[in-house]
């Protein structure tokens, strides 16, 4: 059994200098480059974790593939990870109940960013969709202890699971289907800022809704106007948002499934919106050396990154759809431009935004400069947990 009782104690794994310094400065993976010994260690054990001197460094969950190795879970000897799991979801549920709000659409669990690496829960109603991304979490005994402290704590109609395959075989996890762990309903109705979505938990990217938007959303509904353009507008949230401030809402997308949500949306919430079926770079060479020009462009494009090597390449990309944008907007117009890219720091996408903005012979003025929505928290030693960046501008 991969989870330790309270009765054996867990096996002790340790670690090189750089992967003890890592560790003493507030961040809780440890990469496998970085594992001096740890023999016979079973998958998704839970550990104890040592310096190369054996002095104790803390608890943590162990994988025996991903090239993270280690991830902690607490400064102290944990002898039983399963009460350790039903009090750190129970706080991240507590967490949240002061800080969101308008919306029945939210992250419950933001794995390492709620001491709880490898699990995700979104709460799109009454349904609940969760990810399992570690071998510890994947392992039966802790499936079960967070379906029931899920259940005791929340009521769902329905709990759903969406597997994302790759992360499974990178874990050396037997393949899973997506589909229904407990209850019958995978489909709703659900309201984030007024503004009503369909739901169904097991179509879509990811959990089904990109909520680390949600209030970017909002704020990007506030300085909207005139004729407005969302490229990658996926479900159309953004244009959704949009549409009571503006006279005209285009959406694009590459997606014929997201936009035919996208329009089961607008009807819901009796919005005229005109959705385009295309690709968004040609589309955007297209319009910007045409005559089509807008008062408010959102661009919200996928992740362009994937990894650090991906890093030039992304701001190149970002650089080309921000720049015809720019060219768009007539004077006075709001660009509100996004990156879910983490190895796109905060930094690289303001210098890239202003590059843009020169070669497009345009002003900016910042508005607002945000990132991820209140229950996506960021810990301030872990990187990882801070990705989305949302800038608002004014283009003169």
């Amino acid at each position: 059994m991969p989870i330790e009782s309270a009765s054996s104690r867990p096996p002790t794994v340790r670690v090189s200098p750089r992967g003890a310094t890592r560790l003493k400065d507030g961040h809780v993976w440890v990469y496998r480059s970085d594992i001096v010994s740890a023999d016979s260690v079973p998958p998704g054990s839970l550990i104890y974790v040592a310096d190369h001197r054996g002095k104790f460094l803390g608890s943590a969950l162990y994988s025996t593939s991903s090239q993270i190795a280690i991830r902690m879970i607490s400064p102290d000897r944990v002898a039983d990870f399963l009460p350790l799991l039903h009090q750190r979801i129970a706080d991240a549920i507590a967490y949240r109940e002061p800080l969101v709000h308008d919306t029945e659409a939210y992250r419950l669990v933001f794995s390492e960013a709620d001491f709880l690496p490898g699990l995700i829960v979104d709460r799109y109603g009454d349904i609940l969709s969760l990810q399992i991304l570690t071998q510890a979490i994947d392992a039966d005994p802790v499936r079960q202890a967070i379906l029931a402290e899920l259940t005791d704590l929340l009521h769902p109609a329905s709990i759903v699971e969406r597997v994302d395959l790759r992360v499974r075989e990178l874990e050396s996890l037997p393949s899973r289907a997506s589909g229904l762990l407990q209850g019958d309903k995978s489909s709703t109705i659900f309201t984030m800022n007024s503004i009503q979505f369909r739901y169904d938990a097991l179509e879509g990217q990811k959990t089904g809704a990109f909520l680390d938007q949600r209030e970017n959303y909002a704020a990007a509904s506030q300085y909207a106007k005139g004729e407005a353009l969302d490229v990658f507008c996926y479900q159309g949230a953004f244009a959704l948002h949009l549409a009571p401030r503006c006279s005209h809402v285009t959406g694009v997308d590459s997606s014929r499934p997201a936009l035919e949500v996208a329009e089961q949306n607008a009807a819901l919430n009796h919005c005229e919106i005109e959705w385009i079926e295309g690709n968004a770079f040609d589309l955007l060479k297209d319009y910007s050396s045409g005559d089509h020009r807008y008062d408010t462009v959102v661009l919200d494009p996928p992740a362009f990154a994937k990894s650090k090597r991906d890093l030039d390449a992304a701001l190149r990309g970002y650089k080309e759809l921000n720049l015809r944008a720019l060219k768009m907007l007539r004077p006075g117009g709001m660009l509100v431009t996004c990156s879910c890219s983490y190895h796109v720091s905060q930094s690289n996408f303001l210098e890239m935004l202003a590059d843009a903005a020169l070669d497009a012979h345009r002003t900016l003025r910042l508005i607002e400069v945000r990132g991820q929505a209140k229950d996506h928290p960021i810990l301030l030693n872990i990187r990882e947990t801070a990705y989305l960046k949302c800038v608002i501008a004014v283009v003169s």
